[in-house]
């Protein structure tokens, strides 16, 4: 089976979700929508292929919002236009923080700002754990999602929903894929700046959490079994 792990920026890669779907048996396809060269100025042309070539969807986080198109240029668009084709066509997704808001906006949905933001390690609370676990999960966002319509909330925190099932499709606003290395990639990249002006401990964002691989390993085999049914 094929998976299309679509990327927005250099600095992040599918990790502990994307080890999981190797280790059940699928073809990562992965495309990356802004090259290195261009993270400060992301309003590239990116051709995304075809949702109906791939068995799953897997779209992840970026440190732009779905809904500044003044930075970030017409490829969001043609982003939720694959999310839709991909629904439309019966292609499981799972979007994961800017992956989990475009499904939203791609579906009826809205993003916006966050009240507050949410950093480094959260617990959440969940109605099925079996499927999304209450955590700790690494979190990195200042936007938020309402569920679409048609969209089932399965988990959130005191910011707003943490995880939504439409369809065969799920969203969670947390970070299963991260590993210590993309945390680190993420500091470099302007994160650690970022994380002092608001105060926060760099370490803190930094460090691992013990049961982080196993916790998305048990999110990703829920996502296929019972959402995606692959």
């Amino acid at each position: 089976m094929r998976a299309l792990i679509i990327r927005h920026d250099h600095p992040s890669h599918a990790g502990f979700v994307g080890m999981r779907l190797a280790e059940r048996g699928f073809d990562a396809h992965d495309v990356t929508v802004v090259p290195d060269e261009r993270f400060h100025s992301p309003d590239v042309r990116f051709a995304f292929p075809r949702a109906t070539d791939f068995d799953v969807v897997v779209v992840l986080g970026a440190p732009w919002s779905v809904y500044d198109t003044a930075t970030i240029g017409t490829w969001v668009g043609d982003e939720l236009d694959l999310l839709r084709e991909a629904v439309a066509a019966d292609v499981p997704v799972l979007g994961i923080c800017f992956g989990a808001q475009a499904l939203s906006a791609a579906l009826g949905g809205t993003v916006e700002r966050a009240s507050e933001y949410e950093l480094g390690w959260h617990r959440i609370e969940t109605d099925e754990p079996n499927l999304v676990a209450a955590g700790p999960w690494y979190q990195w966002h200042f936007d938020r999602f309402t569920v679409p319509p048609g969209g089932r909330e399965i988990a959130r925190s005191t910011v707003g929903p943490q995880a939504y099932v439409v369809g065969r499709s799920m969203g969670v606003q947390f970070h299963p894929e991260v590993t210590p290395d993309i945390a680190a990639a993420w500091l470099a990249h302007g994160g650690a700046a970022q994380a002092g002006e608001l105060g926060l401990d760099v370490d803190d964002l930094r460090r691992a959490e013990a049961g982080a691989r196993e916790r998305a390993a048990a999110l990703v085999d829920g996502f296929l079994a019972e959402v995606a049914k692959l």
